[in-house]
């Protein structure tokens, strides 16, 4: 039976949205999660493969800023590329972005069985100052991940950064704007199939969240759940 999304304290901001689109939920990480939208796997499946939407914003995600954003992260463990505007996934299948010399951004594996988000945060202390401070990503940004051979397609209607494969590698990250909001897209691909996390501004999830649904429209696109994607990602 599915979960309601009112159970839980901690949801999407959009699991009203998702509700009357169909969506079955289940608790993830404390989080009513938009598992799937009342479609046999295999379907779903297909579906993204080709052109899909799903709301991961019941994941696991942290952030930290300052002038020692990469060695004190990296001192806890983490794997962080030498170059600004890439990512690299993690042992544990998390991925860690270099946004900026004082930036960096943790996204959890799909599967949610990584608990690095968790034990950072958990790490982190201002005293002594260890020269940077956590962002709370989990209440400041959606997230999502476009994913299908038409993703980048769909992606060029509303963004001006080429996101083609073959200028845009996998693990890349582009901060800009999308569908004239600020952004970050990391090209996260998942098993074989083509795709994007996007993360933006929890508050506008609303808007963006009908952008890509429209923009999706030309494709077929549609919302998928959780499992979909995680059956790729095997």
């Amino acid at each position: 039976m599915s979960l309601s999304p009112q159970d839980k304290l901690s949801r999407s901001p959009l699991y009203r949205q998702l509700a009357e689109l169909g969506a079955e939920f289940a608790e993830v990480s404390g989080t009513a999660c938009a598992m799937s939208f009342g479609e046999d796997l295999e379907a779903e499946v297909e579906q993204a493969n080709s052109l899909a939407i799903c709301d991961l914003s019941a994941l696991p995600r942290a952030g930290f800023k300052g002038r020692e954003a990469q060695s004190w992260p990296a001192a806890q463990g983490l794997v962080i590329s030498p170059d600004n505007n890439m990512s690299i996934l993690q042992d544990d299948g998390s991925l860690v972005a270099r946004l900026a010399d004082s930036e960096v951004l943790i996204l959890s594996d799909l599967a949610c069985e990584s608990g690095l988000c968790a034990a950072i945060t958990e790490a982190w202390s201002p005293d002594p100052d260890p020269g940077v401070y956590p962002v709370p990503r989990a209440d400041t940004n959606c997230w999502f991940m476009l994913s299908g051979s038409h993703a980048d397609a769909m992606f060029a209607k509303i963004c001006g950064v080429d996101l083609r494969p073959h200028k845009f590698p996998h693990l890349a990250i582009a901060q800009t704007s999308i569908a004239r909001l600020n952004g970050i897209v990391i090209r996260a691909d998942a098993g074989d199939t083509l795709a994007y996390h996007l993360l933006t501004d929890s508050a506008s999830a609303g808007f963006i969240w009908t952008c890509l649904l429209d923009a999706m429209g030309e494709w077929g696109g549609v919302p998928v759940g959780l499992n979909a994607l995680r059956t790729l990602d095997t």
